[in-house]
């Protein structure tokens, strides 16, 4: 009761924000009246997030985790305050980016200080309510941000992290200071920066493909064949640094590259499902930010009680990745469902699949950090929760970016008046509707029902990914 609690809030804050504004993209859209750049909003904390998380998983192993836990929670106050002050959508994406710096922090010390604290058998049950918060989180986060953004405002959404972090700082404080072996600190600035380019690079390629215009491809594949460049320097540098960023020698393990590509693939399914699901509701449906925000609320249920129940079993049996070969699996049907009939179903339906498919997805994370630091040994904890982390995190900002240039590609190809009307109902939201004539919303329906199939098949595509990696993971038992 000392430590859990003051492990969970910081992880709680950090994963609330990657989808607390998934339900205010509209609002920050018609305030800004610039919706082709709202999910930037989201992408752009996950990748300064990504690029946070082996930086103080390496910082952690050689300063002590709680005092780096403290300067994380430090940056994300200040950078919350500067994202509600924001002015423009480039403002805000580029404090998004300062918050994500901070937020990479909180998860992967969170996670580090469960395996620095548990021992290892013991950690399973641990890091099975850990990631029933995570992934809780991640679908309250658009319940709150509905919810807020409907009574207070899109930018109450960023002012509510205040008094919660001054809480999590206080918890913090509460943590014992334990003596263990600290890794010698080697700076790797040019792996960092390499890092840094090779995401970026390649979120930004993704999105002008998604503009679905031939005079973007050139752009597109410059800054692909940047991305694949600097991935092969990033490669080089890390091979030859005695102190390198990305541990590659924990990367060359089959259970360790598996558990992390799997983390990546359960990240691009769950932050795209509740990213796009609301503006699906509110698109297709005519739903309001709470009514969006609420279907999600069985998700939440689910994913906690999956994840809790994973770690139980864990714990019971040693078994590992037979939990998430059957939930994924189980999970992929459900989406493959939805895309076929999402339009048709009640609310409650809907909410009754979330919870299915909540169930299912949380069945992986807990498994994939267990897998990984048993893995890595006790002496690379940061390193490994690290590498689970910035995995789930580039697979979360790439899957969205993935998902946003299904969406977006599918309308401009197919039909550019159902891109237009699409992008009116998005920033308008319900009232929109009573403004597009009758015969040509009817006329566009059709094709925006489609370009959503496309969405969820696409997530229902993540989500074989990963059970995949789970039928081949060596490491089943532990």
């Amino acid at each position: 009761m000392v430590v859990f609690p003051s492990i969970m809030l910081p992880m709680f804050l950090a994963v609330v924000d990657q989808t607390i504004v998934a339900t205010a993209l509209p609002a920050i859209a018609a305030s800004t009246g610039q919706i082709e750049r709202a999910p930037w909003v989201v992408v752009a904390y996950l990748i300064a997030a990504t690029v946070a998380a082996p930086l103080y998983g390496r910082l952690g192993d050689s300063f002590g985790r709680r005092r780096l836990l403290l300067v994380a929670l430090g940056i994300f106050i200040a950078t919350s305050l500067l994202c509600a002050a924001s002015p423009t959508i480039e403002v805000l994406t580029l404090a998004r980016v300062l918050q994500g710096l901070g937020g990479g922090g909180l998860m992967t010390l969170s996670q580090a200080l469960i395996g620095e604290a548990v021992p290892p058998r013991e950690r399973a049950r641990y890091q099975g309510w850990l990631a029933g918060v995570a992934v809780t989180a991640n679908s309250f986060g658009p319940v709150a941000g509905g919810f807020l953004t409907e009574h207070f405002g899109w930018q109450s959404i960023f002012l509510i992290n205040l008094p919660v972090s001054v809480v999590a700082i206080a918890l913090a404080l509460r943590l014992p200071a334990r003596k263990v072996e600290r890794v010698a600190w080697r700076s790797d600035p040019l792996g960092l920066m390499l890092f840094a380019v090779f995401v970026t690079t390649t979120l930004l390629s993704l999105e002008q493909v998604q503009r679905a215009n031939f005079s973007a491809l050139p752009l597109a594949a410059a800054l692909l064949a940047g991305a694949g460049l600097s991935l092969v320097l990033l490669i080089l540098q890390e091979r030859r640094t005695p102190s390198p960023l990305i541990p590659l020698g924990l990367l060359k393990q089959p259970a360790i590259w598996r558990s992390d590509a799997m983390a990546a693939c359960h990240g691009a399914a769950l932050v795209s499902l509740i990213t796009f699901l609301p503006v699906f509701l509110g698109v297709v449906r005519g739903a309001s930010p709470s009514t969006m925000g609420l279907v999600l609320v069985p998700l939440t249920i689910g994913i906690g009680t999956g994840s809790l129940l994973t770690g139980r079993l864990m714990a019971r049996t040693g078994y590992t990745t037979l939990f998430p070969s059957i939930g994924l699996g189980l999970a992929a049907v459900n989406l493959i469902v939805l895309a076929f009939f999402a339009a048709e179903l009640s609310i409650p339906a809907l909410g009754g699949m979330m919870l299915w498919n909540g169930a299912c997805m949380g069945t992986v994370m807990a498994v994939v950090q267990v897998t990984v630091q048993s893995a890595a040994g006790p002496g690379r904890l940061g390193e490994a929760a690290a590498s689970v982390q910035f995995s789930r995190s580039i697979g979360a900002g790439l899957g969205t970016a993935i998902i946003a240039t299904l969406l977006f590609g599918w309308l401009a190809l197919h039909n550019p008046d159902a891109m237009a009307v699409f992008t009116e109902l998005v920033q308008r939201g319900r009232d929109a509707a009573a403004h597009v004539p009758a015969a040509r919303l009817a006329a566009v329906q059709g094709d925006i029902r489609d370009a959503f199939r496309v969405v969820f098949l696409g997530i229902a595509g993540f989500t074989l990914g990963g059970l995949v990696l789970a039928l081949t993971n060596p490491l089943r038992r532990i």
